[in-house]
């Protein structure tokens, strides 16, 4: 064998012709070591000649924002420091999102009209998971509609998870053991009331659809650091966000690892700062990118924008949600560097393709920061965070325990919003059924799975209920009419009773619809979100 491995490095050493012929001389005298050969250079071969990268992307940015000065106003009493940031606003999830429904929400967007049984599978990257022992990323492919056989990781414990998950996606679909595969990243992490982070850190997510198909932007090539760098720290226990001195932050983690990620790639593919057309790094200390920027060499209208004041710094999502926003602007051609920052740094560089201008049905960064509303109350946040307790009246107090075996067994109309569909007279129906419920068919055992996550659905009648457990009250519910056939009762979110009337459409959106705080365990179901009307 240990001759077979040498042959093989041999192999990755010479032209691409020579080897078949090596190949196929060895396998007349030693037909299995013959046969492994030539499938190693059949492989190393596909690998050197298929395009790999980028074939679609999505972001997903919460609808409600919280005006910095309000932080300000409430705390400023504790920091006054912190005036120097309240600039802006932070984007802030719903009481009922995490990072996981963040990350089902930029995969929608990502998918488009793609089928998602493509999909190979889904890779998750995020500090502020909801699980510990449950996979996250099997709960995002289940609301996906993923099929069984797909691989899913969860990435954490580093704010550059989310472009290790990409990474990992690209080395899967690069390798040729995937097709398709989804890298996903979001983040919902908390800082004090009153510290820094409280103003700095914003909520979001982003998707990116992997393959060696349809590629938007090609991956070119990438460095990586790591480094055991305890500028920010969380243990097991713990809620918030605890930092080291900012000082120490911006001088030895941001302005060190950066220009070295930076350098360090530029000199492993021989090409210079100036051959990209946009470059992605996120450092919140303004002062410290124009350090950056002028040690570089680079031009500062090829940087793009971090959204501080319009999200924040995102965690794990930072980077990816920042690359989106480079695609939305990107032309064919165009060279883009990006860099991930938390324990090292990874840089990836990208080059646009002319396939990006066939790409349609996609919610990029710019559709999602025109789709807000504001959160008029910072009091609202902190509930919304769990950072402060607030009474739900006794309704709110029960919990009941979730149970398992129902869960399984209702996974796929639970997590995916599938029910059922007859195959007589193309009725659907939900939950899932096994009679057809249409009085003239009633046929038995006739059924296919039909999604419903995918359509639009409109108002038939609904209310506001002051008297339900609600963090966001009312408590808002209605009966809806889908399209394509079904009805369904269900709650809404994301908007307000001004803001409804009967007949308005709606999508469905992933969403929680409970925590067992005392069992720490998050359930989902999906909820009804109003279509913003085009103006």
């Amino acid at each position: 064998m240990t001759n077979i491995k040498n042959s093989c490095a041999i192999l990755q050493n010479v032209s691409m012709i020579t080897p078949f012929i090596y190949v196929i001389t060895i396998g007349f005298n030693n037909y299995p070591t013959g046969f492994y050969l030539f499938s190693q250079t059949l492989k190393f071969a596909w690998r050197k000649t298929v395009m790999v990268g980028i074939r679609s992307y999505g972001a997903y940015i919460p609808r409600y924002r919280l005006n910095r000065i309000k932080i300000f106003e409430a705390m400023g009493w504790l920091n006054s420091a912190t005036i120097g940031l309240a600039k802006g606003e932070k984007a802030v999830a719903n009481a009922d999102e995490d990072s996981i429904t963040m990350a089902v929400a930029a995969g929608i967007n990502c998918m488009g009209n793609i089928d998602r049984k493509k999909l190979d599978g889904v890779y998750f990257g995020s500090t502020s998971m909801p699980f510990q022992e449950r996979q996250n990323a099997g709960i995002i492919a289940t609301a996906l509609g993923m099929k069984e056989d797909v691989r899913s990781i969860d990435f954490s414990g580093s704010l550059r998870s989310g472009t290790s998950a990409l990474l990992a996606a690209i080395d899967a679909v690069g390798s040729g053991g995937s097709k398709n595969m989804l890298a996903c990243a979001a983040d919902c992490r908390l800082g004090k009331m009153g510290s820094p982070q409280e103003m700095i850190f914003g909520d979001a997510g982003a998707s990116f659809m992997v393959s060696d198909e349809d590629v938007i932007a090609e991956f070119k090539g990438s460095y990586t650091l790591t480094c055991d760098f305890g500028d920010h720290v969380r243990g097991r226990y713990s809620k918030f966000d605890r930092q080291w001195e900012d000082r120490w932050i911006r001088d030895m983690g941001y302005g060190k690892m950066i220009p070295k990620a930076i350098n360090g790639l530029l000199e492993k593919y021989k090409i210079k700062i100036d051959d990209f057309s946009q470059i992605v790094y996120s450092c919140h200390y303004g002062a410290e990118r124009k350090k950056i920027n002028k040690t570089l060499g680079i031009a500062p209208e090829k940087v793009q924008d971090i959204l501080m004041n319009e999200i924040g710094e995102m965690g794990s999502a930072q980077s990816l949600v920042m690359l989106a926003s480079a695609l939305d602007s990107a032309s064919p051609g165009d060279k883009i560097l990006v860099i991930s920052y938390g324990s090292g740094c990874d840089a990836l560089y990208f080059e646009v393709t002319d396939k990006i201008n066939d790409l349609k049905n996609i919610k990029g960064v710019a559709a999602n920061l025109a789709d807000k509303a504001e959160l008029s109350h910072y009091a609202k946040y902190l509930a919304w965070r769990q950072i402060i307790p607030i009474d739900t009246g006794i309704r709110g107090e029960e919990e009941l325990p979730s149970r398992w075996s129902f869960i399984w067994r209702s996974n796929r109309a639970a997590l995916s919003f599938c029910g059922s569909r007859c195959t007589k007279c193309k009725t659907p129906q939900f939950p899932p059924q096994r009679v057809c419920v249409k009085p003239s068919c009633g046929a038995i055992d006739e059924m296919e799975e039909y999604n419903f996550s995918d359509k639009i659905a409109k108002i038939g009648s609904f209310t506001g209920d002051n008297l339900a457990a609600s963090m966001n009250p009312p408590q808002i519910y209605g009966n809806l009419f889908i399209e394509g056939g079904g009805k369904i009762m269900m709650n809404f979110t994301d908007c307000d009773l001004d803001s409804i009337k009967v007949g308005m459409p709606l999508r469905f959106t992933f969403r929680i619809k409970h925590i067992d705080e005392r069992r720490d365990i998050v359930r989902y179901f999906w909820k009804a979100v109003p279509i913003k009307e085009e103006n």
